[in-house]
């Protein structure tokens, strides 16, 4: 523990050896803490997400007594996402898992609609996410006509991609990208205006907060592992945190970010298992 700048903070270590270590923690002062609950996880670029991925854009920034039931009492008595969410009865089933093993090389691809038509004529969704990495891609389009599907399918051949569509009328063949309808959906649902006619200037917003919330698949968030590094939330520049060593281009690209490409390599072989969890 240390002063730093006038603020008291903590480094923490991950018991975990093969992961990075939890950097700089600010001892935050109780008449805080509501800002910045209502920061991260209230806010637009906050998500309004479940108790462990909060819990964890609260552990990699700040700490102060009682956070684990602070953050449990902000989820759980967050209005619009009680409202929203309500009692889920979860069940599993036996499924094909698709084993992975580096960014990029398998992506699944889906169209959600139509939506409420938007303010610029917007109804129709596109989400794709990255398999390995679990980030997420989504741009609003205003049809869905045989034409866009044609010129997809003129990109695939030409980048010989090999395409494989799922069962008609069993969405669940694809579970990653329909568990993903569904947290999209619940979130804008939560960041709308009552026309709903803003769905789609809502979306970077979600997809920031999404990006930056630990995935329970990986244990990591999909901008660690797509970029190595997190991204700094509006949260982070409610108090000044101490900045990072300059590094040259080749600094850089040498450094091997603490064992984070070692890491990578070892997800990728134990991707299967991590997704059985």
């Amino acid at each position: 523990m240390s002063l730093r700048e006038d603020l008291v903070r903590r480094t923490v270590n991950n018991a975990r050896e093969s992961k990075r270590n939890l950097a700089w923690q600010l001892i935050l002062p109780k008449t805080r803490v509501s800002t910045v609950l209502k920061e991260l996880r209230g806010s637009p670029t906050g998500g309004h997400f479940d108790v462990m991925k909060a819990l964890q854009k609260v552990f990699e920034r700040f700490y102060w007594n009682n956070v684990l039931s602070d953050v449990e009492k902000c989820c759980r008595t967050f209005d619009p996402c009680a409202a929203r969410k309500g009692p889920r009865k979860r069940t599993r089933g036996r499924l094909q898992l698709s084993n992975v093993g580096a960014p990029f090389e398998r992506i699944a691809f889906d169209i959600l609609g139509p939506l409420p038509k938007s303010s610029d004529d917007n109804n129709i969704l596109r989400r794709l996410m990255y398999y390995f990495t679990k980030c997420p891609e989504a741009y609003p389009i205003s049809d869905q006509k045989a034409s866009t599907v044609a010129e997809f399918a003129r990109d695939c051949e030409i980048f010989t991609i090999d395409k494989i569509r799922t069962t008609a009328l069993h969405p669940q063949s694809d579970g990653m990208i329909e568990r993903f309808n569904w947290t999209i959906l619940n979130s804008l649902s939560l960041l709308v205006s009552s026309n709903q006619q803003d769905w789609d200037k809502k979306l970077p917003f979600f997809l920031l907060a999404y990006r930056s919330a630990v995935h329970e698949t990986t244990d990591y968030s999909p901008s660690q592992m797509l970029f190595g590094c997190d991204f700094r939330l509006p949260a982070d520049l409610l108090f000044i945190r101490p900045p990072d060593a300059p590094l040259a281009p080749e600094e850089y690209v040498g450094n091997p970010m603490h064992g984070w490409r070692k890491y990578i390599i070892w997800l990728g072989k134990e991707s299967a298992w991590l997704q059985r969890r």
